[in-house]
């Protein structure tokens, strides 16, 4: 009898060790999923009422209470008039050598994409001095999709738009920049260091095997040839000219031959060289758009896990060596 109790509890036990096991997993699963859920997310913020917000703030502290209350009825009842039919998509794009921003702002166009139409507007607050080529070319190519929709691109840029962020900003219809913003760079650079003579020194060896005399020319541990040098330099200068060309594509009526040179400038010189169309900060735009459109603030966000924003970093770091913008 006491054997069978015993044969009974130990198979209890495993039955419910299978049991707290299963129920762990799907737990598991489900906690994933969630976190899944929870890292990636579309914000849409309304900034009309958050200008509404900030202004009755200023007028209770500034205003009699009588007057107050009197000014916000009126509002109301204004506002219960007020219906906008157009609406202004406003969209960020913070700009690294990486350009890894462009990884949400594929996913906030989408977005917009599926409810914008012609009537409405979309506002991109770009900042960025540029980065790898590729990288840019995606970023510059996510704000081709806005354009081949019709949509009116407006860009403002309140900081820089260099190189790489020029790119991005001449796909806009108009271009606005604040009076001291950096604007242009419409150029190409490529920097390698080569380390062939410190390995040389502490007798270390670089092997490099290639099929294909093009697949690679100049290099950072191996001897860089004249050939290698002329190679690179061909391909900067095709890099240069592609750029070139996609400018004159949304700006005709640059002259390239004053902007191309890889120079820069502060956007008043920059409208004189029709780099940009006005002299305006976004926050001037937002707050005269407010008064006829509806405005909404729209963000894609993606968590990064720590692995992640430390590999993004070695990464960044690394990429200050190498950068043919």
């Amino acid at each position: 009898m006491s054997e069978l109790l015993s044969e009974y509890g130990l198979f209890l036990a495993k039955t419910l060790t299978i049991v707290i096991l299963i129920a762990l997993l799907i737990r598991s699963s489900i906690s994933s999923k969630s976190r899944v859920q929870a890292a990636e997310k579309l914000e849409i913020k309304h900034l009309n009422k958050y200008y509404e917000r900030m202004t009755r703030t200023l007028m209770m502290h500034l205003m009699p209470k009588k007057e107050f209350v009197k000014k916000l009825k009126s509002e109301k009842a204004h506002k219960n008039k007020q219906k906008y039919t157009k609406r202004v998509f406003v969209l960020d794009f913070h700009g690294d050598i990486r350009a890894t921003a462009v990884a949400s702002l594929r996913e906030e166009i989408t977005a917009v994409l599926s409810v914008a139409t012609p009537e409405d507007e979309i506002l991109l607050r770009l900042e960025s001095g540029g980065g790898l080529v590729h990288e840019y070319g995606l970023a510059a190519s996510q704000l081709e999709r806005i354009r081949k929709k019709q949509i009116p691109l407006i860009i403002a840029v309140d900081k820089i738009a260099a190189s790489g962020g020029y790119m991005m900003a001449c796909v806009g219809n108009r271009i606005i920049a604040a009076p001291f913003a950096i604007i242009g760079s419409i150029g190409a650079l490529m920097q390698v260091p080569n380390f062939h003579r410190l390995l040389d020194k502490h007798g270390i060896d670089f092997e490099q095997i290639k099929a294909g005399e093009l697949k690679r020319t100049v290099t950072l541990f191996g001897i860089n040839t004249d050939q290698d040098r002329e190679l690179a330099k061909k391909q900067v200068e095709d890099i240069h000219q592609l750029f070139k060309e996609f400018v004159a594509r949304y700006r005709p009526d640059m002259d390239l031959s004053q902007t191309a040179t890889g120079q820069h400038w502060h956007a008043i010189q920059a409208k004189k060289l029709n780099l940009i169309d006005d002299l305006e900060t976004s926050d001037d735009y937002l707050a005269e758009a407010c008064k006829t459109a509806n405005l909404y603030k729209v963000t894609y966000t993606v968590k990064k896990t720590f692995a992640e924003r430390f590999l993004a970093r070695t990464q960044a770091a690394s990429d200050r060596t190498l950068g043919p913008f």
